[in-house]
């Protein structure tokens, strides 16, 4: 049996030094896997203690530790008699210089390894210098004077850090230089999203003003045709023939229809310029007298309201009514055919944020076609079923917008619709460039 079977089979003790825990499991798992004996250190200081109390066989060793590094390890061991023939091996990253090996040599190592080496490799050094005479590895006589290690390592040392320095001014330049582009991309993109928010606000102003000068210019022509009509019909219903007289009134009736877009084209083109008034709104009281006037439109139906009481916003009271107006609006309506018609006003708190909603059991809609329902002259149900022009969740949605709140809805056919919405404080940072 070879010297080195015959110390593994007595599980020869190996000391493993290094400040990174990673690197001491792998060199543990290489070691333990040829039943070798490990015991640990993160430092010189610590393993010149771990080799006072304990008898061990060998030792691999990093270099670059806290406390004390690997060279000033060795330089120790070699120090104590009792220690002078054990095998050292530096296991290192980070000096891999021939100066820095030469070092290791110097300073009393008897082998040097260059992180990451293969297991078989580092095994290999530990039988070959199990294996080796002791005697021939004595090195008390043939090592440098302390004086002349330490004049070395402070080169190698200085030299380290030089390198280390100029690396790191390099990485600074370039950093410095990322910033620098950096800087000049971000003020080019503030620049271009300024430049951009300007010309989407000119744009807005223009398509706005445009909006209320053609529904305003609109309407005075449309009375003319209106009025006219309404004179054939007083003056010579009884001459007109029974076609005649059908065709009259439906160009009537669409006269009122156009009348009554454009003075939605109008309400909506006037929500998006007014200014913002804020305070503080009951909400409550609101909802209530809109209530209120819904069933004078309608005094024979019974429907069972439900106003939570004492809920208060910070908004503009004129916009608000205007979305309670339509919201609990469309309740009443589309809940008409409803024998036991239901109507709610209410809040839910949600994740800090108060939501307000609007819930009835009316006829509901296909939420496969909710993304249509915020858009102006959008309709989920034909004319002849409820009436209406589309333009009413479009005004909403403009409101809760120039509030920074969001709303959203969710239907199910023939059961009923809720509508969610938030109404932002002063200091909400949404900003909202097309509202």
């Amino acid at each position: 049996m070879s010297a080195v079977s015959e110390k593994e089979g007595q599980n020869v003790k190996v000391l493993i030094v290094d400040d990174m825990p990673t690197n001491l499991r792998l060199l543990r798992a290489v070691l333990e896997a040829e039943n070798f004996n490990v015991v640990e250190a993160s430092d010189g200081e610590q393993a010149l203690a771990v080799l006072e109390r304990e008898a061990v066989d060998a030792v691999i060793s990093d270099i670059l530790m806290p406390r004390m590094d690997g060279y000033r390890l060795c330089q120790e061991v070699r120090k104590n008699k009792r220690l002078q023939t054990m095998p050292f091996i530096f296991y290192t990253a980070s000096y891999t210089s021939p100066g820095d090996e030469q070092l290791g040599i110097n300073v009393g190592g008897d082998k040097y390894l260059r992180k990451p080496a293969a297991a078989r490799e580092i095994l290999a050094a530990v039988r070959e210098l199990l294996n080796a005479d002791g005697a021939g590895r004595t090195r008390s006589s043939g090592l440098l004077s302390e004086t002349d290690i330490m004049k070395e390592y402070s080169e190698r040392l200085v030299c380290k850090l030089e390198k280390k320095n100029e690396a790191l001014a390099s990485r600074t330049k370039e950093l410095e230089q990322a910033q620098a582009e950096l800087l000049k991309a971000y003020g080019e993109m503030e620049s271009r999203v300024q430049q951009r928010t300007a010309e989407l606000k000119a744009a807005n102003q223009e398509l706005e003003s445009f909006s209320y000068s053609v529904s305003h210019d609109l309407r005075a022509p449309l009375r003319h045709i209106n009025g006219f009509i309404n004179i054939v019909l007083e003056n010579c219903a009884g001459q007109l023939s029974e076609t005649n007289l059908k065709n009259l009134q439906k160009v009537s009736a669409a006269a009122r229809t156009m009348g009554e877009l454009i003075g939605a084209l109008l309400e909506l083109s006037q929500v998006t310029r007014a200014e913002i008034n804020r305070c503080s709104v009951d909400l409550s009281a609101l909802a209530s007298e809109v209530c209120a006037e819904l069933q004078q439109t309608e005094p024979q139906r019974a429907v069972k309201l439900e106003i939570a009481p004492g809920l208060n916003a910070d908004g503009d009271p004129r916009l608000l009514r205007i979305v309670l107006c339509n919201l609990l609006g469309n309740a009443w309506k589309y809940s008409r055919k409803r024998p036991e018609a239901r109507i709610e006003f209410g809040k839910t708190d949600g994740e800090g944020v108060d939501t307000y909603f609007v819930r009835d059991n009316g006829a509901g809609f296909d939420m496969a076609y909710a993304d249509k329902l915020f858009g102006a002259f959008q309709r989920l149900h034909r004319n002849d079923e409820f009436e209406g022009i589309g333009v009413g969740l479009a005004t909403v949605q403009r409101i809760i917008r120039r509030h920074h709140g969001t709303i959203r809805a969710e239907s199910v056919e023939h059961e009923g619709t809720t509508f969610y919405f938030t109404l932002g404080g002063e200091d909400s940072k949404k900003t909202q460039l097309l509202s």
